[in-house]
């Protein structure tokens, strides 16, 4: 039995500027790429919103985290009074305040932060 020998050709600088042009934005926009705008003003509209965004996330992050450490503190607080690590009477008001401000997706974004926040200790 006889290995097929496979080659591959070598890339050339006209596939090499076909490749360029393919990724280039029709419109071209600079950053239409990054944002799947279709004109220089819209790709403008969309950078500067996404950078709010990444501002807001940055602050939701050090809002957990400081959930988290205040949810330790109850915790630790609990357990050296004799009580239970987790709550669940209190678990089930925040499940609904999420709920009832968010809908059905809060429901599943307040587990997720409860998760987060239990059993650190």
């Amino acid at each position: 039995m006889t290995a097929a020998k496979t080659t591959t050709a070598e890339p050339t600088a006209t596939t090499a500027a076909a490749a360029a042009a393919a990724a280039e934005p029709a419109s071209g926009a600079a950053g239409a790429d990054r944002t799947g705008a279709r004109s220089a003003e819209a790709a403008q509209a969309i950078g500067d919103a996404r950078e709010r965004i990444d501002t807001l996330d940055d602050r939701i992050i050090g809002l957990i985290q400081e959930r988290m450490a205040v949810s330790e503190v109850i915790q630790r607080s609990r357990i050296a009074s004799g009580g239970r690590r987790v709550h669940l009477a209190r678990e089930m008001e925040i499940l609904g305040r999420y709920r009832d401000a968010l809908g059905r997706p809060g429901t599943q974004l307040a587990m997720t932060l409860l998760e987060l926040c239990r059993g650190r200790i």
